[in-house]
């Protein structure tokens, strides 16, 4: 597929996307966003769709993309189309610092069909993840991320860091751990520590099946902000669709162009104020990357009872 033909094709998910949720799509925002990247969004881009529920849905989706570290660091890709301001904050810093200090595999950027640019996201290889303690000591990373590192190490997670988020705009880092099936004890020991409530049964129940775990830190402050726990289900009708209709309408008819039921990625976030839900749908899913997580057999089963169902 040609690059022209290949951006159409993701275009076309993202509009279509937004139409299901009556969101206005400018296709020459959306356009100009993708072409900055030239070729980097290709046919072995993984895309997701994205949205959060009730008050958080704000009348926006996102649309996240990889591409290969090639084509340079997505922050200066943003500042020089004037998507953000150039800043001397350390957030500026820190993709050159993890790149220096890790194997990367690919970058990601994400993007609301709004409200434009967002974040930038780093990749390690999934045979090779992240270490915290090497990560937590880089001199841009926020110094909250060292001071909760005993907590994520005794849950046995030091060594498995597959992503790094890095919001430009609200100066926050998301650190995503890989974490297979939770206890409860261990659901409730980390919020502890990390001094946010207890969810409710349900959430609490739902969270123990998540694969990945992403805290939120900033710079201003020495608390985690928020935590997300992420669930996969190719089940459309799996909690927590029920509590908001629009994303029960999102599971049920997001674009997906590979066979077999949807990946749907539930995302439960508890902060001090709040609980709150997302759902991103894999638009694109190649197979290495899906195949190669840990908990691909898991979906894979679940898939096959769903159907059969």
């Amino acid at each position: 597929m040609s690059e022209t033909k290949n951006a159409e094709a993701v275009y076309s998910a993202i509009e279509e996307s937004a139409a299901l949720l009556d969101i206005p799509c400018s296709r020459e925002k959306v356009m100009s966003v993708l072409s900055a990247f030239g070729d980097g969004v290709s046919e072995e881009s993984v895309i997701v769709l994205a949205m959060a529920g009730g008050e958080r849905h704000g009348g926006d989706i996102d649309y996240n993309f990889t591409v290969p570290t090639e084509v340079g660091d997505p922050y200066e890709i943003a500042v020089a189309n004037g998507w953000i301001e150039a800043t001397d904050h350390p957030i500026a810093n820190l993709l050159p610092e993890i790149v220096e200090s890790s194997p990367v595999t690919f970058y990601g950027v994400e993007s609301g069909v709004v409200g434009g640019f967002k974040k930038t996201y780093v990749f390690f290889p999934l045979d090779n993840l992240g270490k915290l303690s090497t990560l937590a000591a880089l001199p841009s990373m926020p110094r909250s991320v060292a001071e909760h590192a005993r907590t994520f190490a005794d849950l046995g997670m030091d060594n498995r860091i597959s992503i790094i988020g890095i919001d430009y705009i609200r100066h926050t880092v998301n650190v995503y751990f890989m974490a297979g099936s939770l206890e409860e004890n261990s659901v409730l020991s980390l919020l502890e520590d990390t001094k946010l409530p207890a969810p409710n049964p349900q959430l609490l129940e739902f969270v123990q099946n998540s694969f990945s775990i992403y805290p939120t830190f900033s710079y201003q402050s020495p608390d985690i902000h928020r935590i997300c726990f992420s669930s996969v289900s190719p089940d459309d009708t799996a909690y927590p669709t029920t509590l908001h209709e629009e994303i029960a309408r999102f599971a049920k008819s997001a674009p997906y162009e590979y066979g077999g039921a949807r990946v749907l990625v539930y995302g439960a976030t508890i902060s001090r104020s709040e609980e709150y839900h997302k759902l991103g749908v894999y638009f694109r899913r190649p197979p290495a990357f899906w195949d190669n997580l840990p908990l691909a057999a898991t979906f894979e089963k679940l898939a096959a009872a769903h159907r059969g169902a």
